[in-house]
């Protein structure tokens, strides 16, 4: 039985932000199948035209974690509602499922179906924070809590990374993941 855990970076990222080497190389020794996928199209492309590469490139099964930062935790959402599988976990960090501030967000869908995207998931995670600069707060989390259930987890800690915020390691989801 192979795990496999695929990270996705959000809006104007790439593999090697913040976080993202670091919890793939914790994985990778776990035994896990590590995919850390550079999309430059994710929150650029319209959800439409972008999902479907999205679900083309990668395989998801019951061993399969998602995790998510922000524009790509957005996009797990898309992702568990439009999968045929129910996944084991996915954790979406500064994740949001309305727009979070002012700027575009191509990567929504203008509606969701919420007990599909239940129904593809085991167990389901949100880590927000209230001091997040972009809007992807904890009223974000909260929103998709009260939809979807699982476990939301409040921080006092920015946007979990940015250009102006190092953000080299996540102990919380290298915990998190089973």
């Amino acid at each position: 039985m192979q795990r496999n855990a695929i990270i996705f970076h959000g809006t104007g990222g790439n593999p090697e932000v913040c976080w993202l080497p670091w919890l793939g190389r914790r994985l990778a020794d776990r035994g896990y199948a590590v995919e850390i996928p550079h999309y430059p199209g994710v929150n650029v492309e319209p959800i439409a035209t972008f999902l479907p590469k999205v679900l083309g490139n990668h395989r998801f099964d019951e061993n399969t974690v998602l995790v998510g930062h922000s524009g790509g935790a957005a996009l797990l959402l898309a992702v568990l509602e439009h999968i045929d599988v129910t996944v084991s976990q996915a954790v979406l960090v500064a994740g949001y499922s309305t727009r979070p501030n002012t700027g575009d967000e191509p990567v929504l869908q203008s509606g969701y179906d919420w007990p599909a995207i239940r129904a593809h998931v085991r167990d389901l995670y949100f880590i927000n924070s209230r001091q997040d600069p972009y809007g992807c707060d904890d009223k974000q989390g909260r929103a998709m809590f009260e939809q979807l259930g699982g476990t939301q987890i409040v921080r006092d800690d920015g946007h979990f990374g940015d250009h102006d915020q190092q953000y080299p390691t996540f102990e919380l989801l290298d915990r998190l993941i089973d």
